[in-house]
């Protein structure tokens, strides 16, 4: 397998399926995590430019980034274990309260919106700072 790509003002492009190409910087998880709630050592199983993370309270937890992101308009996905729903956000009160640029909070309920400590699954993309 060969990789072309090319570096044009700080932006590597690649070639992808067929004739389409894509920019890699963009493709890219700026944060990943694994953020165990359900043990009381409250760790990451792995991460990506994670710094720490805490543990608020039953099903929800706050993780700060070791690079900032540019600005709170970037795209977290998230899922959990055991068909528990990680939220994206952690409730529509706190909005971009919980999209910080230097930390992000999720929020882990069961399909009765029962407060649940799970492991929280994290990928964030967008632009660093």
């Amino acid at each position: 397998t060969t990789l072309f790509a090319s570096d044009t003002s700080g932006q590597l492009t690649v070639k992808g399926e067929g004739t389409a190409t894509t920019n890699l910087q963009n493709g890219l998880a700026k944060v990943r995590y694994n953020f165990e709630l359900d043990s009381s050592a409250n760790n990451f199983e792995g991460s990506f430019n994670c710094a720490s993370g805490t543990d608020n309270g039953t099903g929800d937890a706050t993780v700060t980034f070791t690079n900032a992101m540019a600005d709170q308009n970037y795209t977290p996905t998230s899922s959990s274990a055991d068909g528990d729903i990680c939220a994206t956000q952690a409730d529509r009160t706190d909005g971009n309260g919980s999209r910080g640029t230097t930390n992000f909070k999720s929020r882990i309920r069961d399909n009765g919106n029962t407060a649940r400590d799970a492991i929280a699954y994290v990928a964030i993309f967008g632009d660093l700072a």
